[in-house]
């Protein structure tokens, strides 16, 4: 009989040892996720039968990464070592490795999905899973281990509050018996020296650490935008003009989906901007997932709410199909704002982003107000962005009011001496 003997520290075998279907676990640097992840497959790829009976000949044990160079340069030779005694046979050109019992681990990158399909699968593991499309589980590997009652393993650093935050979060809950949350640090590892930790502290932000090496959600995932550059405000520090922005989404409730899968869903977002010499003073940010006749009803009230000088809705297929809508609700609340059009201007939406937002907030010329429901995405988008894991809905809105308004800080009043023209008709 071959015997195998792995070393796992005290949180390795934590998550080792827990019977839960599927795993997530969110891991610093260094803590031991890869050694983890290459015990776990070596296991999973020996076992004759699961734990419901199910015959496992001929199911594959994948381990995949975001791209598939990097899963050959994280686990392919530690595979080799750790299971230099059962493996019977590897294939360099295709990262595959058959074990003594005939079955298989295989190495895939998630970006390129179509060589994911079509495959009936046993024990999958994600590494990295923050830096992967949520499609590529949901729609690829989850169906794909339905019918041997698989099991996953998601593990990886965090890269802000994403769609991995959102499956932790879920897994978190304990509402599923099949799903279990973990979160091990760097300093879980028994073998990491706490004076190179010590070090990487004073090297790194904090944000960067927290998230690096402290396994953290809170810490920014895209780095555009500092928290401390976030400021609140009871009130706008001078009277401006309002102005609303729209930025429409597909429209639907997402009535019947699955939560996972809803917050992946787009939402509408509604800005409202007082803007003056002083800055911009955000009143407040509606969102949501309406049908079309609900957003309309939405824009609407915030325009009878705060009187904007104008409203601004992004122009597109989604502003037309609103329109018709809108002015039913114009005319039955006898409400007429000003509707603009609002364009790209030409810009991407990342540099539109930033050249609207950016020198304001790191100047401390734009206030959110404050104690309000919506502060707290606002702040998750803001320090997520450029993330494109993640949404940017309600900054996008936010972002447009730059289009629209003109902030005048010289009213341009020429004070002249009154001149006589024509001295017969006397002006």
């Amino acid at each position: 009989m071959t015997n195998l003997d792995f070393n796992l520290h005290k949180k390795q075998l934590e998550i080792f040892t827990d019977p839960s279907r599927f795993k997530v676990c969110a891991a610093g640097r260094r803590a031991g996720k890869s050694y983890l992840s290459a015990v776990t497959l070596l296991i999973e790829a020996l076992k004759e039968e699961n734990r419901f009976g199910i015959k496992l000949k001929g199911k594959e044990v994948w381990y995949v990464a975001p791209t598939y160079q990097q899963a050959r340069d994280i686990i392919w030779g530690l595979l080799k070592d750790l299971g230099e005694n059962v493996i019977e046979q590897v294939y360099e050109n295709t990262s595959t490795m058959r074990l003594i019992n005939g079955r298989t681990i295989k190495l895939k990158g998630s970006d390129r999905p179509d060589t994911l399909r079509g495959v009936s699968l046993a024990f999958v593991v994600l590494d990295e899973y923050a830096f992967m499309k949520p499609e590529v589980w949901d729609m690829i590997i989850g169906p794909a281990l339905a019918d041997t009652r698989g099991e996953a393993l998601f593990i990886g650093t965090p890269y802000g509050k994403n769609h991995f935050y959102d499956l932790w979060s879920e897994a978190s809950s304990n509402v599923d018996p099949d799903w279990e949350a973990f979160h091990f640090n760097s300093l879980d590892n028994p073998l990491i020296s706490k004076e190179e930790l010590e070090k990487a502290r004073l090297r790194m932000s904090r944000e960067a650490f927290k998230q690096e090496f402290e396994a953290s959600f809170e810490a920014a995932g895209g780095g555009a935008f500092k928290e401390s550059d976030i400021l609140y405000a009871e009130e706008s520090p001078e009277v401006g003009s309002i102005y609303i922005t729209v930025d429409p989404a597909g429209f639907g409730t997402g009535d019947g989906m699955i939560k996972s899968n809803l917050k992946k869903l787009d939402e509408t977002a509604i800005a409202v901007v007082e803007v003056s010499p002083a800055g911009w003073f955000v009143q407040d940010i509606i969102h949501g997932r309406w049908g079309v006749r609900e957003t309309s009803l939405q824009i609407i009230r915030a325009a009878q709410k705060y009187k904007p000088v104008a409203v601004g809705v992004e122009k597109g297929s989604l502003k037309n199909a609103i329109m018709p809508y809108l002015d039913d609700q114009m005319r039955r609340l006898n409400i007429y704002p000003n509707i603009v059009d609002l364009t790209h201007g030409g810009q991407k939406k990342q540099e539109r982003i930033l050249w609207a937002l950016q020198g304001r907030l790191q100047n401390g010329r734009m206030f959110l107000k404050s104690k309000q429901a919506w502060n707290k995405d606002l702040a998750a988008q803001l320090l997520d962005f450029p993330n494109p894991m993640v949404h940017d809905d309600l900054i996008d809105a936010l972002a447009y009011v730059d289009q629209m308004s003109s902030t005048i800080y010289d009213h341009g009043w020429i004070d002249e001496e009154y001149e006589t023209l024509d001295m017969v008709a006397g002006y």
